[in-house]
């Protein structure tokens, strides 16, 4: 029905099979055969069309046929998921059947999407959309944009993703699409869930119980209350949780759905681990494993295997915890899904430090702090949160509207009942003209007005994206180094390390420190102009000084590896600029070039008189960058981050603050490069001249 959370499914081992364990190996069978059959009819139907004298491959009816086929394949077969949709593909591209078309490239999506080839199924379920838009057929458009969001959620991408379910709702409500309206209600759900915003989550579930209620479909009802048990079961409402997953395993197992059954009996059993019943939850998740040896579906592997790790773990098995977190980040890392690398990569740090390993244990730690911030990085918080308030405005904007609509209409019927009854009177024009200059006046309000809401809703656009910039660095470049410090340091502190190995990561946890300084350094510079503004006191100042006091700063980081520093800049080299601005500056690019620097490399320092400015440029022999990369370092809201030579962090902050600060001095700044030869970064600054006299 909807985006189905990837709750997933492994071996029971050592539990012995008792009554229960018959019992629903009979419902497996029962719930197998059901859609077996369904199976069966469609491929009778196509093998009766082959046989008749008449049959043409360009038949949509058989076009039809197959991609109904492929749709029932994709979580048992695979390969006949992929064999079935190029066929019906080709077959609709050689007659001309743009419906067909479509559909198949539907199902070439689901395909790739199972894959974890996350770029191919964007691109197949785009080019859906795209035919589905040229045919003009709402219900296809509809289903194209709600698997393309989906996929951006596999991807990790809620911006986008909500983007792509809204536009959907808004074409499903004009369609008057209950069905779709439904699916896609539930998967804003679910992403509000992934974020941990519960209210906002249940808000939605409520909209999805009532449109559900308007189609009666059980199955609709069913495939809800499994989701909306998962929710509850991360809020801790187990007991409302296993009511409405025990409803839910009813009606699968009377209507044979077997890819939703397996999911109820997961989430049964990730139930049952929360409430510490850890015997309870390997035999549910034993149950899941059954009924998903008949499903092909790796994706909705990762939870099953996790959840079993974490209850082994709790049991003390600690090596078969190991082999079920193992087998789940290897499928995770397969698939590239984000969201199951971080999870398993969580319980193995556990199993590590538990077994006292902790190079592993700290790994693990790391991988799962650095995509923690991916998913849950602020631009994905701020787009949920602005979609509220943007919700709010146009709510406000909508009454105001409609009040304003209303004056109108009480002034014009004013007007007209004024004009009648002055019919008699020869003073009709001078009335008609006192009410145009009413409603003139009325209009120019209504304009200030909307020019007032539209000023409000850029100033909290920027406000946001500020925020989000702000966090975002905050989060990828000093949480992580914090976080890992702090880690080490904890162990140390309980005694789990001692001191010669907590020595060992002194050279890191330095490196770590001085990132963490020189960031920090750039982050209040440019926050503080961000938040407060800033002020540009321009002077007479000497590059040549400014280039002295930073080689100086910098040079334990140039012995360190053997990178000489030529400075070439001759005396009284004089500009008229902001002293410290500048500063911030030279001290950035200085330090780019040390860190993409290879060891005995050299970094030049040259300075070249124009007319009306001075030309600064900064040279290294280093890696260099391709050409995509250099697009990048000046884009507007860029924090482009990669590592030096040794492996040293960077937050692409420092750029932009250069760029910001040049173009305050009434400069330039732009940079040349070649992989593998060396990079050059260039700036102008103004020359020392009275017409320079006031501040920019």
């Amino acid at each position: 029905m909807s985006w189905l959370p990837t709750y997933h499914f492994a071996i029971l081992k050592g539990f012995k099979r008792s009554s229960f364990y018959i019992l629903a190996l009979v419902c497996t069978m029962v719930v197998c055969n059901a859609q077996d059959k369904e199976k069966a009819q469609l491929e009778n139907r196509i093998s009766g069309l082959k046989a008749g004298n008449k049959f043409k491959v360009s038949d949509t009816t058989y076009i039809n046929l197959l991609n109904n086929l492929a749709k029932k394949q994709r979580y048992y077969h695979t390969d006949s998921l992929l064999l079935l949709s190029r066929q019906a593909l080709k077959y609709s591209t050689k007659a001309g059947y743009l419906k067909g078309e479509s559909t198949a490239l539907l199902r070439l999506g689901d395909y790739y999407s199972d894959q974890g080839d996350n770029v191919k199924a964007i691109r197949y379920y785009w080019k859906s959309s795209e035919i589905a838009k040229k045919i003009r057929n709402p219900a296809l458009i509809v289903r194209s944009l709600n698997n393309l969001a989906g996929e951006y959620t596999y991807k990790g991408d809620y911006a986008k993703a909500l983007n792509g379910y809204l536009e959907a709702i808004e074409l499903a409500e004009k369609l008057n699409e209950i069905k779709m309206l439904s699916i896609l209600n539930e998967n804003i759900a679910n992403l509000y869930a992934s974020q941990k915003d519960y209210e906002q989550s249940l808000d939605f579930y409520t909209k999805v119980r009532e449109i559900n209620n308007k189609l009666g479909n059980e199955i609709f009802i069913a495939e809800t209350l499994s989701n909306l048990a998962s929710v509850y079961a991360d809020m801790g409402k187990l007991e409302y949780a296993m009511f409405n997953i025990n409803k839910s395993i009813r009606t699968f197992e009377e209507k044979g759905i077997r890819d939703w059954l397996a999911f109820a009996y997961e989430i049964k059993g990730k139930v049952y681990l929360k409430e510490g019943k850890y015997k309870w939850a390997l035999f549910w998740y034993n149950q899941s494993k059954l009924l998903h040896d008949k499903l092909n579906d790796d994706r909705s592997k990762i939870d099953l295997l996790n959840g079993m790790a974490e209850a082994y773990l709790a049991l003390g098995q600690d090596k078969l915890s190991e082999q079920y977190a193992n087998e789940a980040f290897g499928i995770s890392n397969n698939i590239q899904f984000i969201e199951g690398i971080l999870k398993c990569a969580k319980t193995l740090y556990i199993i590590h430090k538990n077994k006292k390993d902790y190079v592993g244990a700290l790994a693990y730690h790391e991988i799962y702090q650095k995509l923690s911030d991916t998913l849950t990085r602020n631009e994905n918080k701020q787009s949920l949160t602005l979609f509220k308030t943007k919700m709010q405005f146009d709510d406000q904007k909508a009454r105001m509207i409609v009040d304003n609509e209303k004056a109108l209409a009480k002034q014009q019927s004013y007007i007209y009942a004024t004009m009648a009854f002055l019919l008699i009177f020869i003073g009709i024009t001078l009335i008609v003209f006192r009410g145009q200059k009413v409603q003139k006046k009325l209009n120019a309000k209504l304009q200030a007005n909307h020019e007032i809401l539209e000023k409000r809703e850029q100033e909290l656009i920027h406000s946001n994206d500020t925020k989000t910039k702000l966090f975002s660095i905050i989060g990828h470049d000093l949480r992580g180094p914090i976080a890992a410090l702090n880690g080490l340091l904890n162990m140390f502190k309980n005694g789990e390390i001692g001191k010669t190995e907590f020595l060992e990561f002194m050279p890191k946890l330095r490196d770590d420190v001085e990132h963490i300084s020189f960031t920090l350094n750039n982050l209040l510079s440019w926050g503080f102009t961000q938040m407060n503004g800033s002020y540009t006191k321009p002077s007479i100042i000497p590059i040549d000084t400014l280039v002295i006091e930073n080689i100086q700063l910098l040079s334990e980081i140039a012995d360190n590896k053997s990178i000489k520093i030529v400075n070439s800049i001759s005396e009284n080299t004089l500009t008229w600029a902001d002293s410290n601005q500048i500063d911030i500056v030279v001290r950035n690019l200085l330090s780019n070039a040390l860190k993409f620097t290879q060891e005995n490399g050299m970094v030049t320092i040259e300075a070249y008189e124009k007319t009306d400015y001075w030309q600064v440029l900064v040279r290294d022999t280093g890696i260099g960058m391709e050409s995509s990369v250099v697009r990048k370092l000046f884009e507007k809201n860029s924090s482009f981050t990669t590592y030096g030579t040794n492996n040293e962090k960077g937050t692409g902050l420092g750029l932009s603050l250069c760029k910001e600060r040049v173009e305050k001095n009434n400069g330039q700044i732009w940079v040349t490069s070649i992989p593998r030869k060396g990079t050059t970064f260039y700036f102008t600054l103004p020359k020392a001249e009275n017409k320079y006299s006031k501040a920019s």
